[in-house]
């Protein structure tokens, strides 16, 4: 049964590798419960705890012509069907306030975007239903900065926080990952989950759009996991060439079961260091 607890509970264990994964913006019910089936199977059988990931809407987009979503209601609509017919606790983005109110009736995790991670109005909103929240890092924040973020969030009374690394602007067009933020962040006391696949893209690299390196975000979330990270943030498609936002930088759903395997053996090995 899924509860705020018992999702809790799994999302902050470090003896238990963490996903949340799906494609980054919702284009069809169809494809949601594709791949929250296909994900769900796979973690149960690594012993991985998993969370679907989708959006409603992309609103930070490189072009005022990109796809963004479904839009707040029919998106909503669409993740509460994925919660219910797959059986998987569900994360969405929110932008404003009034999107915090409505979502949070939906879905299980809320989370900022990384460009929208010192709003503390839209932090403090979040927290305040009680649901957990992810923080996505600022691409211009150091990993110390995201203290400060976090007493934000502690501030308004959250206590079920979570914060995720997706790389940090190089400028030209890319990303820089560096692993010292994971073990710099777990010691603010809460997960720390590291987005793969965002890490590994090229903003406004496609000049209307963002591109990406997809090749590399099985290396990054490796040694992430290796570094100490609790879970990884992983978007896939099963035609990522043909998806309608983000497609250069995420993995294959084919490609995801042989990842996640390789990721759970290293979350092993990893457990006792960090743990001691």
């Amino acid at each position: 049964m899924l509860t705020d607890s018992s999702i809790w509970k799994s999302l902050s264990s470090t003896r238990r590798l963490s996903l949340i994964g799906g494609p980054c913006a919702i284009e069809s019910e169809a494809l949601c419960l594709k791949i929250a089936a296909s994900l769900k199977k796979t973690c149960l059988a690594l012993g991985i705890n998993y969370i679907f990931k989708a959006s409603y809407d992309k609103a930070n987009r490189t072009s005022n012509q990109s796809f963004r979503g479904p839009g707040l209601e029919a998106g909503l609509e669409i993740l509460a069907r994925v919660r219910a017919e797959c059986g998987v606790p569900v994360l969405t983005d929110v932008h404003t306030e009034a999107q915090v109110a409505a979502a949070s009736q939906v879905v299980d995790v809320l989370q900022i975007p990384a460009f929208l991670s010192r709003q503390t109005d839209l932090i403090i909103a979040a927290v305040k239903t009680g649901k957990i929240v992810n923080i996505k890092k600022g691409q211009f924040l150091s990993p110390l900065e995201m203290g400060q973020v976090v007493k934000k969030a502690e501030s308004a009374g959250g206590k079920k926080i979570a914060v995720t690394e997706r790389g940090t602007t190089f400028g030209y067009n890319n990303l820089v990952a560096d692993m010292r933020t994971i073990p710099i962040m777990r010691r603010f006391g809460y997960p720390v989950i590291f987005d793969a696949t965002h890490s590994v893209q090229l903003p406004g690299g496609g000049g209307d759009k963002s591109s990406g390196q997809r090749e590399f975000a099985p290396v990054l979330a490796r040694c992430a996991v290796a570094a100490g990270a609790t879970g990884v943030f992983i978007e896939t498609h099963p035609r990522p060439d043909e998806a309608l936002s983000d497609g250069p930088n995420m993995i294959p759903l084919s490609e995801m079961p042989k990842l996640l395997a390789s990721l759970g053996k290293l979350h092993e090995l990893a457990l006792g260091y960090h743990l001691k």
